[in-house]
């Protein structure tokens, strides 16, 4: 009877304690694997195709270990993108909270996937067959069931810690860190729409997954990694099944080239407006130089009792966002401020009608060669070097 009981408890396999770890860091990587791969990538995104067998493989595994519907997880990560950081984004942190979105990132994203209307304006194009319609979307929990009593019957009791631990990966990973550290500490390549940022240079644990910002600046882009010291290993994985006919890449990001010198407006045009992103960050780390000189001697005043000045946060903070996004008294804080500052006035007058030239959508090739041409000869004849130098490298972009 004790022997019985022993043997019910060690499983059918028998490891010693780091090959447990071992099956566990597999397997749930695996998990991230798919999730990253399959929902995030291939179904969110379009960004590659899978073949048949790998993508069912997919949903069958995200079935076992997940009880994931693809719909629903697809109409919310759409949705985030088209909403993030407003009210209506499913998970942001900027409304719920960084702790909000790490304690309860799960019941946030139960809570949108009973939203009919989100399933129906951003699920379109999920998989729709016999299997997903008649077992992993009707029967969700049934499928961590079979998942437990393989855990169980191949590891013993170790397999129910195991089990337990492969529940609460992609929760605790994708649905807290990713969705509320990756929009609240890192670092940022992209300066986009919204507080997006890289976790990590080095994507690993969570797929690449931690590369959130370069994701959010090139959304239908297959690979995560934009940097030479940056790793994206779902890219890896990506890599290997194109070699051997399992995936097509769709789309990656856009290359930025350099030419030695000016070329023709439209493709310079077109090449600022593609790398947008890239362009306000780098335009930000160019001229931060003159703006923190320009900033230290406010300061100063300020101290001397010369003249006011808001907290240094709130004005960089005010600074670097489209005029757009200001409350009145916002712009009216920021007008006072760069009324000291003529330097400080032409950096953020170029910055936004830098933005211009994308924003405006409707404007005719002709219209926006002006919009430039008025732009370079703003910059050039500004008497800030550091602004100079920059219109002279946009006017490079190919």
């Amino acid at each position: 009877m004790l022997d019985t009981v022993l043997h019910a408890a060690q499983g059918a396999i028998d490891l010693p304690w780091w090959g447990y770890v071992l099956v566990l860091l597999a397997t749930t990587h695996v998990t991230i694997a798919a999730v990253t791969i399959f929902l995030h990538r291939t179904q969110a995104h379009r960004a590659l195709d899978l073949h048949p067998i790998v993508s069912h493989f997919f949903r069958m595994w995200l079935w076992l270990t997940t009880g994931m519907v693809t719909r629903e997880w697809v109409a919310i990560h759409r949705k985030h993108h088209a909403k993030c950081e407003t009210p209506d984004d499913p998970h942001s942190p900027m409304v719920y909270g960084h702790w909000g979105v790490l304690r309860f990132g799960v019941d946030l994203y139960r809570k949108e996937a009973k939203n009919q209307d989100t399933l129906q304006r951003y699920g379109y194009g999920t998989p729709d067959d016999w299997m997903e319609r008649n077992v992993y979307s009707k029967y969700t929990w049934q499928g961590m069931g079979v998942s437990l009593v393989l855990f169980v019957a191949l590891f013993g009791f170790a397999g129910l810690s195991m089990w337990a631990i492969q529940l609460a990966w992609i929760p605790i990973t994708a649905a807290g860190i990713i969705n509320g550290t990756g929009h609240f500490w890192g670092y940022r390549n992209y300066s986009t729409d919204d507080t997006s940022t890289n976790i990590s240079p080095i994507g690993i644990i969570i797929g690449g997954e931690e590369l959130h910002n370069n994701h959010h600046a090139f959304g239908a882009s297959a690979k995560f990694a934009h940097r030479w010291y940056e790793f994206d290993i779902g890219w890896v994985y990506i890599r290997m099944m194109s070699a051997v006919g399992l995936a097509h890449v769709r789309k990656v990001a856009p290359a930025l080239k350099l030419r030695t010198s000016e070329g023709e407006v439209d493709e310079t045009l077109q090449a600022i407006i593609t790398h947008r992103y890239r362009v306000m960050q780098e335009y930000a780390r160019l001229v931060k130089a003159t703006a923190k000189s320009e900033l230290a001697a406010l300061k100063a005043r300020a101290e001397r009792g010369e003249i006011e000045l808001p907290k240094l946060r709130q004005l960089l903070k005010d600074f670097r966002a489209d005029a757009a996004t200001l409350a009145d008294a916002q712009r009216e804080r920021l007008a006072a401020v760069l009324a000291h500052s003529e330097a400080l006035k032409k950096l953020y007058q170029a910055r936004q009608d830098l933005a211009r030239l994308w924003s405006r959508s409707t404007e005719s090739k002709e219209q926006l060669a002006a919009r430039w041409s008025a732009w370079r000869k703003s910059a050039e004849s500004s008497g800030i070097a550091s602004l100079q130098a920059f219109s002279l490298r946009l006017a490079r972009f190919a």
